[in-house]
């Protein structure tokens, strides 16, 4: 089984979890960590209806030298990833989030993401309580549950920007309207068997293809304890995306759109420790997926528009380490690559083309935390996504205000 779960050493999470899956970072009475699916249903009372409200701030600072480009070659650009990518001083986005308690069968949570004076909705879902034999249901807006970085909120990413397989392939965390289906087996470790049916409007879907069922997806995680200090969850998931006129723009303002499939596979793997399960004085964690893609189908280009068709592979993966190595201070350490695939020729020379170019790209951090409510934070990635090495050197700053929740495992 998967016991008390680390991250609440780390940045204090939104209520971005049901009451009830929170009991499953606590302990019980007789000090013995719960089984995901030996968490109590929270006693209902006056005020468990009134919504939990809390605030994330995080902004960072950002130097990168000339030769710092944003687009990865061999990949179609994604739009805006979660993640610092512009330099000078920057107001990454805020995030408010309203959570409660609908009833003793509903659970409810919108979270807003605030940006250069706009206001989206990130996540807007809700979910079951104590239904029966494992089961969970959740509806709305939500991030998928597609591999173990997608649904984490970038205030509780280890460092300032997103993986790079994930930039490039999910554009960011990846999240869409839909239904999704989870049933934790009464198993001795972590069975978790995962299923999604969504709109398919966002990168790599678009368009709300099939009549607005334009992504599907299925996953499944294992996990359990090691003694009394060390902790491992592994999964793996598939999502089926249609993309259904999915536009891009060059910096020559040549305009690109795709209509195809674009299948993504993908397996992730992390590990915890802590002394006797007590993560406050010191901790590890190590974290690692594997993305691959296979995109197949036809892209409209250029005036006259012609139509060409388009197949490749791509795949990607990254690699982490986090340790926590006197309290307050953590130190991390990534290794991100990206393989992109061949275009046909028609394509050849346009940001398609990856040129024979590999990207990859190491990054280095060090972080300060006052409290489980403040993070202060400095990261150096050489970057190689581009034909010529660069740069990057951020300032973060985390800040939480309002009731927070752990995060999952």
């Amino acid at each position: 089984m998967i016991k008390k779960q680390f991250a609440v050493i780390g940045m204090a999470a939104v209520l971005s979890q049901p009451v009830i899956a929170q009991e499953e970072t606590q302990q019980g009475t007789d000090g013995e960590m719960r089984r995901p699916w030996q968490a109590q249903r929270p006693a209902i009372t006056s005020s468990a209806f009134n919504p939990a409200a809390s605030l994330i701030l995080y902004g960072t600072y950002s130097r990168f030298t000339k030769n710092y480009q944003e687009d990865i070659h061999g990949f179609a650009p994604a739009g805006d990833a979660h993640g610092a990518t512009r330099e000078g001083l920057s107001l990454q986005g805020s995030e408010l989030i309203l959570s409660s308690n609908v009833d003793d069968k509903f659970y409810g949570s919108l979270i807003l993401r605030l940006e250069d004076g706009k206001a989206e909705v990130e996540e807007a879902f809700f979910q079951t309580l104590g239904l029966p034999q494992g089961l969970t249901v959740k509806g709305g807006r939500f991030l998928s549950g597609i591999g173990y970085l997608n649904e984490q909120h970038p205030h509780f990413w280890d460092f300032v920007d997103i993986a790079l397989p994930y930039r490039a392939m999910l554009g960011g965390n990846y999240g869409d309207d839909g239904v999704q289906l989870r049933w934790v087996a009464p198993a001795p470790l972590f069975v978790e068997f995962g299923a999604e049916a969504l709109r398919g409007e966002n990168f790599p879907a678009s368009g709300a293809a099939r009549r607005g069922v334009g992504a599907r997806s299925a996953f499944v995680n294992l996990g359990d304890d090691v003694g009394l200090s060390h902790s491992w969850r592994a999964g793996v998931a598939r999502l089926e995306a249609d993309a259904q006129g999915r536009m891009f723009e060059d910096h020559a303002h040549n305009e690109y759109s795709f209509t195809g499939k674009a299948p993504l596979n993908v397996a992730n793997f992390v590990w915890k420790w802590a002394p006797l399960r007590n993560p406050a004085i010191t901790n590890f964690k190590f974290q690692a997926e594997y993305l691959q893609r296979d995109e197949s189908g036809a892209y409209t280009f250029g005036s006259p528009a012609q139509d060409v068709r388009y197949g490749a592979k791509q795949s990607g993966w990254y690699a982490q380490a986090v340790y926590q190595f006197m309290p307050r201070w953590r130190v991390g350490a990534r290794y991100d690559e990206l393989k992109g695939g061949m275009p046909p020729i028609e394509l050849a020379g346009t940001i398609l083309d990856p040129e024979g170019h590999k990207p990859q790209r190491a990054s280095v951090m060090l972080d300060f935390s006052n409290s489980a409510f403040s993070r202060l934070r400095v990261q150096f990635s050489h970057n190689q996504t581009a034909s010529k090495d660069a740069n990057e050197v951020y300032l973060q700053y985390i800040m939480s205000l309002g009731a927070h929740g752990a995060h999952k495992f």
